[in-house]
């Protein structure tokens, strides 16, 4: 099990937010991918570059820099240079730019709304996009909220509800469950998954246990498992749930970040894990 960083960009700047408080301009949806964010954990003027060059100096490899909007593309620019085939890029990606990311220096495309079109799998852009850049050099991005059973259109849900891909800032649904199926299905045209828990997304209050359990016994390929990390003991509590198999990012809950635990603890962590 690894540890992998993070940089999330918002109106060029590196922030952290809590994930189920993003919100989508629909005004300007066909023109831009601008959004707003109504609950910010934290923000700072320092470079996105500060964070890549830190990253490389401590050889976390797997980590993904995301552009939450417009606005972003020179900060992202300069954390890929920063750190060349050493992260990974999400935020509106498509057939028209993958290639252009992956000459700037990302090591894969994170890909979530292109794919997840209309509320459900559009099967052609996935397959335009595999035969681009190939399999190896694509993430898919699951993250997903619980849907209600009998509220189809209601966010949230309760422990017994199953996860539901979402897109458009993680407020809309798509008709896929996050399940072994889909899981087994996806795996064959990408590289890896990155799932963010979006309930718990940036609010520090323990991760969604029985996701990562079905991250761990389901997925084919490597995932990445996001949201709610509190403390030290989520890394061993990831490690035994996801089997071995789940990696853990942490975003608002390192000191980096603003938030208590030491990004040196963490480090250690991985490097004890990964000798």
């Amino acid at each position: 099990m690894k540890f992998r960083p993070c940089i999330d960009l918002h109106a060029g700047q590196v922030k952290q937010i809590v994930g189920s408080t993003l919100t989508d301009d629909k005004q300007n949806a066909q023109t831009s991918t601008s959004s707003t964010v109504s609950s910010e954990n934290f923000s700072t003027d320092k470079p996105a570059s500060t964070y890549a060059t830190m990253y490389k100096h401590d050889k976390l490899t797997g980590g993904h820099v995301i552009m939450l909007g417009s606005g972003n593309q020179i900060a992202a620019k300069c954390a890929l240079q920063a750190y060349p085939n050493g992260l990974q890029i999400g935020g509106g990606i498509t057939c028209e730019n993958a290639q252009e990311w992956l000459s700037y220096g990302a090591s894969h495309v994170i890909v979530t709304s292109f794919v997840f079109h209309n509320g459900q799998i559009d099967w052609e852009r996935l397959n335009s996009l595999v035969g681009l850049i190939g399999k190896e050099k694509l993430v898919l991005d699951l993250s997903c909220r619980r849907r209600r059973k009998q509220q189809d259109q209601q966010i949230g849900g309760n422990d017994a509800d199953p996860y539901y891909v979402v897109t458009d800032r993680w407020q809309t649904y798509t008709n896929v469950e996050v399940n072994e199926t889909t899981l087994s299905k996806l795996g064959n045209y990408c590289s890896e998954f990155l799932v963010h828990g979006v309930e718990n997304e940036g609010k520090r209050c323990g991760i969604l246990e029985d996701l990562v359990e079905l991250l761990g016994k389901y997925s084919p390929v490597p995932v990445t498992y996001a949201g709610g990390v509190k403390g030290m003991e989520d890394l061993d509590r990831v490690k035994v749930l996801g089997g071995g198999k789940v990696d853990l990012t942490i975003g608002s809950a390192l000191d980096c970040f603003g938030g208590d635990i030491k990004y040196d603890d963490v480090v250690a962590w991985h490097k004890k894990e990964n000798p």
